[in-house]
């Protein structure tokens, strides 16, 4: 059954083509398409979808009322190009026993803040696979995470309903909000540049070798994203981090 309830869109300088949905690694074409369509309801074009089950891509690509979205989608091989543009990364999850790394939000709550850096910015949503949600590495990307409140019973939702349920929140027109000039953010690929760099030089000083875990990367790569670099200050951090390597690997040349 189809509804025809008109929805007042967001008044502000929010900018709906800044957002990126991610779907990562989907295996059912019925949810591919549903999110599409919810996509499609609430104004959104910019679906980019990670190691899709190559069938059930195919098939939702004639998914009613989403078709242009899909036919547009851009396929990744990795999160880290579907967010590269973007200078905030939210991830969605139902918890469960999981141990999280990240601050989680309700919708409600991370709406307002995603609207927010839409005014100036990019932002990736990220959704994970029906069967495993997002996994710690595509975690690690992200800047904090979004969960959909549930009963305890059934607490995980359909891939296209928490797409739909998300986006919904997004477009909701708030009178009390106020636009406010916005830091322009480092985007994920700049932050990725950063981690690198910073990997790099703890391990030239021995850094990882007296503090061995085997989740390094992930726990760094956290680690940077929390800390909100402003694009300037990212630039700034690459010239730092650099100069270092350069100053530590002088001082390991074997003497002629």
């Amino acid at each position: 059954m189809a509804y025809n309830t008109k929805l007042a869109m967001p008044s502000d300088s929010t900018d709906l083509s800044r957002l990126r949905v991610v779907l990562v690694a989907p295996r059912n074409p019925l949810n591919i398409g549903a999110a599409a369509r919810a996509m499609s309801n609430f104004g959104f074009r910019t679906l980019r979808v990670v190691n899709p089950y190559a069938p059930s891509f195919r098939e939702a690509r004639s998914a009613v009322g989403a078709s242009q979205i899909l036919a547009n989608a851009e396929r990744c091989a990795s999160v880290p190009e579907a967010v590269e543009d973007c200078a905030l990364v939210v991830g969605t999850t139902a918890v469960r026993t999981r141990d999280l790394q990240h601050a989680v939000r309700r919708p409600e709550y991370g709406a307002r803040l995603i609207r927010g850096r839409m005014r100036g910015s990019n932002v990736a949503l990220l959704f994970g696979s029906e069967k495993f949600g997002l996994s710690n590495d595509a975690l690690s990307h992200c800047h904090w995470l979004i969960r959909i409140p549930t009963c305890d019973k059934n607490i995980s939702m359909n891939l296209g309903q928490a797409v739909a349920v998300c986006l919904y929140e997004l477009i909701r027109q708030s009178r009390h909000e106020r636009s406010a000039p916005q830091l322009k953010l480092a985007t994920a690929q700049e932050l990725e540049r950063v981690t690198g760099l910073l990997l790099e030089a703890l391990q030239s000083s021995g850094f990882l070798d007296r503090r061995r875990v085997s989740d390094a990367d992930e726990r760094i790569r956290r680690l940077v994203r929390r800390l909100r670099l402003p694009e300037r200050d990212a630039v700034i951090w690459m010239g730092m981090l650099r100069q270092m390597l350069w100053k530590m690997n002088q001082g390991n040349k074997p003497e002629a």
